[in-house]
């Protein structure tokens, strides 16, 4: 199975949960009488609409029948994406150090094909050295044995595959300039760092500006968050953001519009990616 059949079953997951949204909303159906219908609750209705659980065949077809669904073909397609949705995705291997609510969010930026991004207190994952992954597990993580720091650094660099893909990930990052001065590790880490972002700056997908110090107050008051977009027709950009111990996804339309148009701010008002490459140097000579 390739990384993109495996990151591709949550996308699926997710559409299927918005067609079936769909046809209950259609029909005026409660969540509470979906879930009757499957021997279920209606919190098991309002996951499996949003995507955040695996889905059994059995139960699509009874939604289905109550739902008035009699076309085969639709009903065909539909038990498709049943059996796309419920593919196990490469980090199912990494389950033991991996949080089930972070699982959803590496199939969704492995199915990306336009990942943005703004960071404030890290150098975002997907551009980190194993060095400084290294740091950053350790001080988060202080008590963890060496055996759990080594695999959260190993998904880490996993996840990194995707930018050098065959078809890469189109990947736009603005980083805080504090995300470069705060230290992890010891200062060759960082310097190592730096050069590491200077060079994966220049890779045609990836387009890295930073945000300095002397620009003052910006576009990105609210914090760190991440866009992703896909190609799959009928599934909408989606906004991630990390909390301690979950995360939240928002996709109305009206909000992603907000965190789209901060992007952009964040884009026009920065220095340009050769300038941010420019500020790295500076950097780096520093240290």
């Amino acid at each position: 199975m390739s990384a993109s059949e495996s990151n591709g079953s949550v996308v699926r997951r997710i559409l299927l949960g918005s067609q079936l949204r769909r046809l209950r909303e259609s029909r005026g159906i409660t969540r509470e009488a979906a879930g009757y219908s499957i021997r279920a609750s209606e919190s098991k209705i309002s996951r499996m609409e949003l995507g955040r659980v695996s889905f059994k065949s059995r139960d699509v077809e009874d939604l289905l029948a109550l739902y008035g669904v009699s076309d085969e073909q639709e009903r065909a397609a539909l038990q498709s994406l049943v059996r796309e949705a419920n593919v196990a995705g490469w980090w199912h291997s990494y389950s033991d150090v991996l949080p089930g609510w972070f699982q959803t969010y590496i199939g969704l930026e492995g199915a990306t094909s336009l990942l943005r991004t703004y960071e404030v207190q890290f150098i975002h994952g997907l551009l980190q050295t194993e060095e400084y992954a290294d740091a950053v597990v350790r001080r988060g993580m202080p008590d963890a044995a060496p055996e759990e720091i080594e695999r959260r650094v190993a998904l880490r660099l996993e996840r990194q595959k995707l930018l050098v893909a065959e078809r890469p990930t189109e990947f736009h990052c603005v980083l805080d300039e504090a995300a470069l001065r705060r230290p992890y590790g010891e200062r060759q880490v960082m310097r190592e760092q730096l050069r590491h972002l200077i060079e994966v700056s220049q890779r045609p997908n990836v387009r890295l500006q930073v945000m300095p110090f002397q620009m003052g107050g910006h576009s990105g008051e609210s914090g760190a968050f991440t866009m992703l977009g896909f190609q799959e027709d009928g599934l909408p950009d989606i906004v991630y953001l990390e909390q301690l111990t979950s995360a939240l996804y928002v996709d109305k339309p009206e909000e992603v519009a907000q965190y789209a148009r901060v992007m952009g701010r964040l884009q026009a008002e920065g220095p340009s990616p050769a300038e941010s490459r420019d500020l790295l140097r500076g950097l780096l000579q520093l240290m």
